[in-house]
């Protein structure tokens, strides 16, 4: 499913369009300001931003110009949320690089609707597992080619530490159980045990370690691992 990102400063709108996203298919994560886009966008680029205009600090017009002129975000298409429905509004955000804009109060169907039509159009439908790179510190991976960097430097994964490194990834800062990655590595009618996601860990991280990484998988005692 593609990644999108709500950049909402009202909590209850937030999740009001999260569970919208949610609910039409899309995987989200939301931010309340500006700075927190540009960190979340350091782990994974997603497929679209939604950004409400009146933000704190900077507005949403002066992230959206951010966003286009840094080469590596230039691409993502940014769909402005507003309340203000006069036509210079609307123009200025498009003028500013938006690919679409929405006047609140909306609907549902509306806003999905739009989105879909946004994500067709800069054929950006490919799902976030399928087609983004993640970076976390010196780390890269590449989902789409399966390659994984640390530094620059390439390290060689077999098929099951790429997909354990990369669910780990996807899911950074998080505690996630060793029947959980069993579940969801392996498949759920794998009959092994979590001892199998041990010895997958104690490889992936040896290979890590020789690529200059030594302290980015973390145990977490009793329960699993997380990536940080």
């Amino acid at each position: 499913m593609a990644l999108i990102y709500c950049v909402e400063d009202d909590g209850g709108i937030r999740e009001l369009i999260s569970c919208a996203l949610s609910s039409g298919g899309y995987q989200v994560k939301g931010f309340g300001n500006g700075d927190e886009l540009f960190d979340g966008m350091k782990s994974v680029i997603p497929q679209l931003v939604l950004m409400d205009v009146m933000l704190p600090g900077d507005d949403g017009i002066t992230i959206l110009k951010k966003l286009k002129t840094n080469s590596a975000y230039s691409n993502i298409p940014v769909i402005m949320l507003t309340a203000k429905s006069s036509e210079i509004d609307k123009v200025t955000g498009l003028e500013a690089g938006a690919d679409d804009y929405i006047t609140k109060p909306f609907g549902v169907m509306e806003l999905l609707s739009r989105i879909k039509a946004v994500l067709r159009r800069t054929g950006n439908t490919l799902s976030t597992e399928s087609s983004s790179e993640i970076c976390i510190r010196e780390l890269k991976i590449d989902i789409q080619k399966r390659t994984v960097y640390w530094n620059g430097n390439e390290v060689v994964l077999t098929f099951k530490e790429f997909e354990l490194l990369s669910f780990l990834a996807k899911h950074q800062n998080n505690a996630i159980s060793r029947s959980q990655l069993l579940d969801k590595v392996w498949g759920f009618h794998y009959e092994g045990e979590t001892r199998t996601v041990d010895v997958h860990i104690k490889t992936l991280r040896q290979k890590l370690e020789a690529a200059g990484c030594t302290d980015l998988i973390q145990t977490v005692r009793g329960y699993g691992y997380k990536l940080s």
